[in-house]
């Protein structure tokens, strides 16, 4: 740890990338109480919610850390139209449910096929059912990658391209390439690549901050490829100062000890 500007300055581990029951792929177990109660076993200060083209289940996982020293940040993960996975981390749950309406304003019509994608449960903060959301938020939006960017930041989010390293739902995969027009604010990295390898891999994108998040449907799942942050507490004021580097805060490419 050290000193900056009198603040305490120390490594918090953030994974940003998390579904719920939600999700149409989410497992079942992957309810309010039990997604916390893994993230506090993983020494998770940090963990987003990002449910497939919903936010629903934002607020009752904030409601669950409400005794813990988890922070959690309300988000989604948006289909665009060309297949890329976008990731909206938001300040406040309101701008995420914000951005959840234009999704689905936009969202491809249809209904969800339980038998095929799995049940899209929507909980609250005591692990029960409140509804079952019956769109196809498997689905793809008819908002363009560059909408979608634009829309979080009009909402005062943070536009992640998601796990740019898989060969299918990222904007490298679906494109080739990150256009030099979109205005992205991380890369993300799966599970699967440690952030010095993405580093050399995506030497063309120096310029981005990188993270490596979970994408976690299951619950041992969670805190398996966390990103570490050196800032001075864990919200989303110090989150922003570390992904740009300012003030002594910073992203630390490194992985954490088991």
């Amino acid at each position: 740890m050290e000193k900056e500007r009198g603040q305490i300055v120390k490594a918090a581990a953030g994974d940003l990338h998390i579904h719920t029951c939600l999700s149409p792929c989410g497992d079942l177990d992957m309810t309010p109480i039990k997604i916390i109660k893994q993230a506090v076993k993983r020494d998770l200060a940090m963990i987003a919610i990002t449910d497939h083209n919903s936010a629903e289940n934002t607020a009752p996982l904030i409601a669950a850390a409400r005794n813990t020293d988890v922070f959690v940040i309300p988000g989604i993960e948006v289909t665009t139209y060309e297949e890329a996975h976008i990731v909206g981390l938001f300040n406040e749950v309101e701008n995420a449910l914000s951005m959840q309406e234009l999704v689905y304003d936009n969202l491809q019509s249809g209904v969800n096929d339980e038998e095929i994608f799995g049940i899209q449960v929507v909980a609250n903060e005591f692990d029960e059912v409140e509804d079952i959301n019956t769109r196809l938020l498997i689905g793809a939006t008819s908002l363009s990658l560059n909408q979608v960017i634009n829309a979080i930041h009009e909402r005062g989010g943070l536009a992640v391209a998601a796990h740019i390293d898989r060969d299918s739902f990222s904007v490298i995969s679906q494109l080739g390439f990150i256009p030099v027009d979109t205005d992205l604010d991380v890369l993300e990295i799966s599970r699967h690549m440690t952030l010095q390898s993405a580093r050399m891999f995506f030497r063309e994108y120096e310029n981005f901050p990188f993270i490596t998040s979970s994408d976690a449907h299951f619950l041992d799942e969670i805190g398996s490829s966390p990103t570490l942050f050196r800032v001075a507490r864990p919200n989303m004021a110090e989150l922003r100062l570390a992904l740009g580097g300012l003030k002594g805060r910073k992203v630390l490419e490194e992985r954490m000890p088991n």
